[in-house]
Parts: structure tokens; C-alpha cells; sequence
């Protein structure tokens, strides 16, 4: 987002952050459902998000837009909420487009917070994000941008129920729409983000030939908080073909120890000769 984008965020979200501090979790969610909804009519509908995010319509203008659109059809907290959101300088509508849907996904996160789940749900999003991986088929059913989300949503129900909480099945849910104009892995991989960042922690991807023991995982986590200078929450995929070692990716940063990437610079040095 752009500087003008990010501050109308800012004020949503800090809005939305009071509201929640004095809401029962169901209700959050409820409303997160709600706000997630209109993002999906903004995504359907570019006139309204032109009509929304108009610089020159003055904010409290395009608030009452909203309001005579939307009263008595969502509730009471969420339609304060999106016109607190669409009131902001817009740079552009997509940004509007983007500032509903990562509202919507922070009050589901604030909805699981206030119910003690974040740690399982980051957990849930993350080990569903890696049996998607692992079945290729079951990847490209699910990454397909031409199905329609609800029969993919359909698919990811059948898949996690009973397995994970409503929260992390409603995320997967944002993550099939394309959160943040992202394919599936990849809004699934920043989802996961997001509950670290909530949780403040950051996510460290681990690739490792064989898992990692339990102590193993705790003094890597404790190694690499002691770099970032925040707690960190190890995240394992194992691929044998790295045959030892481990690569390490921490945001843009990449420590490749594995077997495979000392005998391929090997190789190639010989190559060389």
C-alpha cells in the first residue's frame, strides 16, 4: 500500500482493535465474517470500489454511501467499522479492495487471540499448507483460479472437519479467494505470517532431510531468536532429497547448510576445471 493507503488502515485497524478488546470472541468472528463479505462484494463490483475510494468525494460522503447500501444488511459494529475504512485517502481502489480483506482476517485473528487459539491456529494453517503441498493433486483441485471458490471452500470443509478450529478453516477459506491478489500457497503462507506477527514472532521455514527432535527445534527457535531479537516460530518441512543439513529461511533471509547445496557447488567447481 501506498503511505496515504497505510495510514486509512492504520486508523481502521486501531479502531478495530478497540472494538475487539470489548467484544466476546463469537461476536468477532461474526463480524469478521461480515467484513470479509463485503470484501468479497468490493472484489465483485469495481464501480463500487471506484465509487468508495474517489479522492475527490469527500470521506464522510463516501461513509454514507455505504451505510444507505449496507444498513440492516450486516451488523451493527461491522458497518462502523468498513466506514471507518472507506472515510481514509485511498491511493487506489485495489488498496481499498486490499484494507477490507486484511480486515476482516484481523478480526478473525483478534476473534482466536481473544480466545486463546492463535498458537493453533498458526499451527493448523501451516501443517494444512503442507499436505497440500505434498499432494500434488490435491493442489492444483485447490490452486485452481477458474473453479469457484465455494466448491473449493467445499472441499477444504470436508478435509478439516473435526481436524482444525472454524478460524483456521475460515482463513483457508480467504486464502482459496486470493488474499491480498496472491495464489493459494502463497496466501496461505502469508496468513500464516500474520498470526506470527500477531503473536510477535516471526516465521522461520526449515527444511531438514529428517525431522528435527523437539530439543532440536527449541534451540534452533532459541538461536534464531537471539538474531532477530524476537521469538520465532520454527516451521519444518522435511525433504530427504537434501539428503543432511538444513536450510533456514527467515523473511529474505536464506542460510542453505544442506548436503545438496555443498555437493552441487562441488560439482560445479569441478566443472569448472
Amino acid at each position: 500500500m501506498q503511505a496515504a493507503s497505510r495510514e486509512s488502515y492504520r486508523v481502521a485497524a486501531e479502531h478495530l482493535a478497540t472494538y475487539a478488546r470489548g467484544a466476546q470472541p463469537d461476536a468477532v468472528a461474526a463480524t469478521a465474517d461480515e467484513l470479509l463479505a463485503v470484501a468479497g462484494l468490493l472484489r465483485r463490483e469495481p464501480r463500487l470500489r471506484r465509487a468508495l475510494s474517489e479522492p475527490a468525494r469527500a470521506g464522510s460522503d463516501r461513509a454514507g454511501l455505504l451505510g444507505d447500501m449496507l444498513r440492516g444488511k450486516i451488523g451493527a459494529d461491522a458497518l462502523d467499522l468498513l466506514s471507518t475504512l472507506v472515510s481514509g485517502r485511498w491511493s487506489a481502489p485495489s488498496e481499498l479492495l486490499d484494507g477490507a480483506e486484511r480486515l476482516g482476517v484481523e478480526a478473525l485473528l483478534a476473534s482466536a487471540d481473544a480466545a486463546g487459539d492463535l498458537g493453533e491456529v498458526e499451527d493448523e494453517l501451516f501443517r494444512f499448507g503442507q499436505v497440500v503441498a505434498n499432494e500434488p493433486g490435491l493442489a492444483v483441485a485447490l490452486g485452481d483460479p477458474m473453479a469457484p471458490v465455494e466448491q473449493r471452500a467445499v472441499l477444504t470443509r470436508d478435509l478439516l472437519a473435526g481436524k482444525a478450529r472454524p478460524v483456521t478453516v475460515r482463513l483457508v477459506e480467504v486464502a482459496l479467494s486470493g488474499f491480498g491478489g496472491r495464489s493459494f500457497t502463497g496466501a496461505l503462507t502469508r496468513l500464516v505470517e500474520l498470526v506470527a506477527e500477531r503473536r510477535d514472532r516471526q516465521v522461520a521455514y526449515v527444511t531438514v532431510a529428517a525431522p528435527l527432535t523437539e530439543d532440536e527445534e527449541q534451540r534452533l527457535g532459541a538461536r534464531l531468536a537471539a538474531i532477530y531479537g524476537r521469538e520465532v516460530s520454527v516451521k519444518q518441512t522435511v525433504d530427504p532429497e537434501i539428503l543432511g543439513g538444513a536450510s533456514v529461511r527467515v523473511g529474505s533471509d536464506l542460510y542453505d547448510g544442506t548436503v545438496l547445496r555443498r555437493l552441487n557447488e562441488t560439482r560445479n567447481a569441478l566443472a569448472k576445471r
